[in-house]
């Protein structure tokens, strides 16, 4: 079942995860998303010292990707993403249901949950 809110034609799907690299976790979704046809837009990867922690490192990233849609490319998915290897990393997927249909999105979650559902914190 995907979780999320509606708004209009858009659904965000939230899920957390426990000792999961977020660098592996931007890699497959980046591998996901392409595998369902949407090409890669933005993607940006940040690293942080976290606090009183100099050995210990957060990532924060952003991804985009986009579907052919009318007289150009349009954006089909937004993936935000902020954790650390040492601790939870939150995931967000805005996805354009318009664009990037719930077979697209179903298939893409299975992915997700299959590699990731057993680090998944519910």
């Amino acid at each position: 079942m995907i979780q999320g809110e509606r708004k209009q034609h858009a659904m965000q799907i939230r899920k957390t995860y426990s000792e999961v690299n977020p660098d592996l976790l931007n890699a497959e979704i980046r591998d996901f998303a392409l595998k369902q046809g949407a090409a890669l837009g933005e993607n940006k990867l940040e690293t942080y010292t976290l606090p009183n922690e100099s050995a210990i490192f957060g990532s924060r990233s952003t991804m985009s990707f986009n579907v052919k849609a009318g007289d150009g490319d349009k954006e089909c998915l937004r993936v935000h993403m902020v954790g650390s290897a040492k601790g939870e990393t939150k995931l967000m997927i805005d996805v354009d249901e318009k664009l990037f249909p719930p077979e697209k999105l179903s298939a893409l979650q299975a992915d997700l949950d299959f590699i990731f559902g057993s680090y998944e914190v519910k």
